[in-house]
């Protein structure tokens, strides 16, 4: 088992949401491992059925409990939104305030739709995601990360055609579990059809027109296909920077789907593999920097803003890190291990619009070198000195 940087606070009840096989329940067994805790697991019909039919008997059973449990762990809570009503009374009632609650899910748009109590700020707030290559440690191979993701369940698969149909079957699951069981969409084939446009479409600028006219469906259809894959944890935006440096930039978002072989099982080429020195592997390479980034800005509490800078005459930043309290950030990532000075020409275009700033330019070279004040680091050295003054919090 794999070490995980998600540290929910035992001092407070919390939500854990995330994906599907992120490995929230696995992570809860270890925390909770020496507490006295009841779960009740709603991807089980029986569990489900009881308790959609009377959400009372959560309070009741809780009450019969108090005095032996100090833990009531409800998974994938979105299922039964209800039951976060009854979740709430339990905390304020004193004979049941000094219980805890874990609530795992992985949709909260579902909770969104059903008006779902979210507690008032009685429970915090985390997200689990695929594995970083921090908590894989030795088991880390980048190659394979941006062929087949980092979800758990790949580390358990010895061959490439496991890994495949594992993937393969993830994504069909997502389709007929999260998305058409939940009633997410009125109609699958669009949605379907969509899916495959977004992963290819991966970290680019996203254009909504040209998106609804590829699937069929008007814009405010298009978008609303986007926020159901953020709301599910299938995905995250990256904003387009909105400062005072210069007047021509492109305000529409960048989206990146949560792991790259999800990513490249929904776009359907899982069987063409990432080869280096390709533009298919820079954008995987991109791809993995950015989620690696989106993943430990949670974990670290870092409330770093992450943002993409892209002017009309084609000028791009692939990742502005705004930090408090810090100078910023300004990244170029460039999946070469041969790093040059050429490579750092467009962040030079950007030195005087960013006075203070830090320029830094990440790679797969493993030379650390400076080409006049822009610092050229190795990929992983870029990112544990982007978040160095908080891996101590850990």
């Amino acid at each position: 088992m794999f070490q995980r940087l998600c540290k929910p606070l035992l001092s407070n009840s919390f939500f854990m949401f995330g994906a599907r096989g992120t490995g929230k329940s696995t992570l809860l067994q270890s925390v909770l491992d020496s507490a006295r805790a009841w779960t009740i697991d709603l991807l089980n019909p029986d569990e489900e059925e009881r308790f959609a039919r009377t959400p009372k008997l959560l309070i009741s059973e809780a009450k019969a409990r108090a005095q032996s449990i100090d833990w009531i762990v409800i998974d994938e809570v979105q299922k039964l939104p209800k039951l976060l009503d009854c979740v709430h009374l339990l905390m304020t009632d004193r004979a049941t305030s000094h219980l805890r609650f874990a609530l795992t899910g992985s949709s909260a748009r579902k909770l969104k739709l059903a008006g779902a109590n979210l507690l008032a700020g009685r429970a915090f707030r985390n997200e689990l995601y695929p594995l970083s290559y921090q908590e894989l440690g030795d088991a880390f191979e980048l190659d394979s990360a941006l062929n087949w993701g980092t979800l758990p369940k790949i580390f358990a698969l010895s061959q490439d055609i496991e890994r495949q149909e594992f993937l393969r079957t993830y994504a069909r699951n997502y389709l007929k579990e999260e998305v058409w069981e939940e009633r997410l969409v009125q109609q699958l084939d669009p949605f379907r059809k969509f899916l495959e446009i977004a992963a290819q479409s991966n970290g680019t600028i996203i254009n909504f027109s040209k998106m609804s006219k590829q699937t069929g469906v008007d814009d405010k259809t298009a978008k609303k296909y986007f926020e159901i894959l953020a709301d599910t944890f299938l995905g995250f935006y990256l904003e387009a920077y909105h400062g005072s440096v210069r007047a021509q930039q492109i305000s529409s978002p960048k989206f990146y789907l949560f792991d790259p072989g999800v990513k490249r099982a929904l776009e359907g080429l899982l069987t063409v593999p990432v080869v280096p020195r390709t533009f298919a592997y820079g954008r995987a390479f991109e791809h993995f920097i950015l989620c690696e980034c989106e993943r430990l800005n949670k974990y670290l509490r870092a409330d770093y803003r992450f943002s993409f800078l892209k002017t009309k005459d084609d000028l791009e930043v692939d990742l502005i890190v705004e930090r408090p309290g810090r100078p910023t950030v300004l990244v170029e990532i460039k999946s070469t291990d041969e790093i040059s000075a050429d490579d750092s020409l467009v962040l030079r275009r950007f030195l005087r619009d960013f006075p203070g700033a830090e320029f830094r330019v990440w790679s797969n070279d493993p030379r650390p070198m400076d080409f006049e004040g822009i610092s050229a680091l190795h990929w992983r050295s870029g990112i544990e000195q982007l978040f160095e003054r908080l891996w101590s919090v850990t």
